[in-house]
């Protein structure tokens, strides 16, 4: 698979386009899918948008957003520098 496909309620997005899309290789892809360093969101589109979805990968200070139809057909691509997120602090260490 080098596309997006449907997968029940989501999408399964190749490891070689959001490696190529992220500045990574295949086989990084998968490690920080798994370790949770790559964080993805999926958002359906509303009104207008209906039947499109958005599909956004965070990494490091690199995002990925995806548009895509229902079936997974890409529609559009854009890869952009984002502030890295904080790390999500315990809430007993705040006290």
């Amino acid at each position: 698979m080098t596309t997006i496909e449907r997968d029940g309620d989501g999408f399964a997005v190749d490891a070689t386009l959001l490696a190529e899309a992220l500045g990574l290789t295949p086989a990084q892809v998968k490690e920080r899918m798994r370790d949770g360093r790559i964080t993805s969101r999926c958002e359906a589109g509303v009104d207008e948008d209906s039947g499109r979805w958005r599909l956004t990968f965070h990494h490091g200070s690199k995002a990925c957003r995806f548009i895509v139809d229902d079936s997974g057909r890409l529609l559009t691509r854009a890869s952009f520098p984002v502030r890295p997120r904080a790390a999500v602090q315990d809430k007993d260490e705040d006290r």
